[in-house]
């Protein structure tokens, strides 16, 4: 049991918002050094692990200048400029309709979007401008709610859509599983399994999205001396 140590730390270091690379890097450390393995043949292992998978890797590090760069040249503020025109938008809404299209996207097997790719660069200043438009001048902490709600949104779209692809990951992982042991299930059944999964995640991200829009309009209601919407 001493083995699963990994997990405690990994427990401990989420819970005290330590660097989530740092904190996944230490708990494989300890998890081998207790298994009995040498510091050397540790970092040997992240090191092959890295270069077998860097096509997951690699494509997020060569994104990330194109995003700075995008960025930099105003890709933020032309979002938040372009979400003013439409009066009816608001945060939760942004977020919803991401959410929509993500999870429709990627059960057809079409991966558009990602934190790096979507999220930061567009999603989440649509959001905010959104909200700034209907409730003026925005708190720090509501900001911060609204760029975790963005993230949110990549998340359920991206996981719940997935299950509804035949081909993805996750449904070949699960039909390996029951092939191994002797269990007939069909990757059509699992996928179409998922179709009710992803449709109660939807609704859930609707009811989440709902109440973010009531908290940025609390907080407006009850902060008058903040700056007030521009008028349209």
């Amino acid at each position: 049991m001493i083995k699963l140590i990994g997990i405690f730390v990994i427990a401990a270091g989420f819970a005290l918002r330590f660097n989530t690379l740092l904190v996944v890097l230490v708990a494989g450390i300890i998890t081998g050094l207790v298994a009995g393995m040498p510091f050397n043949a540790i970092m040997e292992e992240f090191g092959r692990l890295f270069v077998v998978n860097r096509y997951l890797t690699l494509p997020i590090v060569m994104m990330l200048p194109v995003v700075g760069l995008l960025e930099r040249y105003g890709l933020r503020e032309r979002a938040e400029t372009l979400i003013r025109s439409a009066g009816s938008a608001t945060a939760g809404r942004v977020l919803l309709l991401y959410t929509g299209v993500r999870q429709i996207s990627i059960a057809l097997g079409v991966n558009v979007g990602g934190h790096a790719g979507a999220v930061r660069p567009l999603i989440a200043p649509l959001a905010e401008g959104a909200a700034r438009v209907r409730n003026g001048t925005l708190s720090k902490r509501m900001v911060e709610a609204i760029r975790a709600h963005a993230a949110a949104a990549e998340n359920v779209g991206n996981f719940f859509g997935e299950d509804i692809f035949i081909a993805v990951g996750s449904i070949l992982l699960m039909k390996g599983f029951f092939d191994g042991l002797k269990i007939e299930v069909s990757s059509w059944t699992m996928a179409l399994w998922g179709i009710p999964t992803a449709i109660a995640a939807f609704v859930t991200m609707g009811w989440r999205a709902w109440i973010l829009d009531r908290r940025i309009a609390l907080e407006n209601e009850t902060a008058p001396a903040k700056a007030k919407p521009k008028a349209l």
